[in-house]
């Protein structure tokens, strides 16, 4: 597994994207950074960590996705892997949020940015980014975050959580390359923060509704329960969890 190591970097994923585009990688090849300047979450959110304690990291998967239509079956795939290394480590109540946020005792501690690109040959290659609140202790302007260190009162050697989740995500890659899709989709649909609980959402235009989270679908989208007792699907930029 090649694995570059930066010191500060605008984005790693913009770094793994741009050495891609230059020159052959090899699968599973890794950009991670002490500081990460300009990093980024669904929807162009802004991705802010403090330098040096935190795990912020791009992996190249290629040779895994056979077709455009199972593109969401790979972020299924790293939110569970995140999820089964960081229960190695012995953190508590850990949840996925729609669509891949990793929460643990209800506060985020980390996020997974997949950006896709198909080849000429129909080869798809993804950069996976994935951000992860280790050690930083201060969330004054942020308090729905928290890390690793908040949550457990342990610091965590940030190298060694990298590679164990390495090591999980390639495990599961070669099980998702097989084709056993509903093995990931079982995790996440069990780990769906608030599946089943009425909440509050928010549309684009600012209006609330409650609803109950039903599932995801295969596409992505998420599927809910209305007060009118109708179901109605939604896709990443059409609303948000108030929570």
């Amino acid at each position: 597994m090649n694995i570059i190591k930066l010191s500060a970097t605008a984005s790693t994923n913009d770094f793994l994207k741009e050495k891609l585009s230059k020159q052959y990688l090899e699968n599973f090849t890794v950009v991670v950074t002490e500081n990460q300047t300009d990093g980024r979450g669904q929807m162009g959110a802004k991705w802010n960590a403090e330098a040096g304690k935190n795990l912020t990291f791009s992996v190249l998967i290629k040779d895994v996705l056979l077709e455009i239509n199972s593109i969401f079956h790979l972020n299924v795939a790293v939110a569970v892997s995140i999820v089964e290394a960081l229960r190695e480590f012995q953190v508590p109540d850990l949840a996925i949020k729609w669509p891949n946020d990793i929460l643990a005792g209800n506060k985020k501690i980390g996020g997974i940015l997949i950006e896709n690109s198909i080849k000429n040959q129909g080869e798809i290659f993804s950069v996976v980014g994935i951000g992860l609140n280790v050690n930083q202790n201060d969330f004054q302007e942020l308090p729905k975050a928290g890390s690793l260190f908040t949550i457990t009162n342990k610091e965590f050697d940030k190298e060694v959580l990298m590679l164990s989740i390495l090591q999980r995500l390639k495990k599961n890659m070669s099980v998702l390359l097989g084709g056993d899709f509903n093995f990931f989709w079982e995790s996440y649909d069990k780990l769906l923060y608030k599946k089943g609980v009425p909440m509050p959402f928010e549309d684009t235009e600012g209006n609330r509704f409650m609803g109950i989270i039903q599932r995801v679908t295969d596409f992505g989208k998420l599927e809910i329960l209305l007060e009118s007792d109708s179901f109605q699907q939604f896709d990443i930029k059409e609303i948000q969890m108030l929570y």
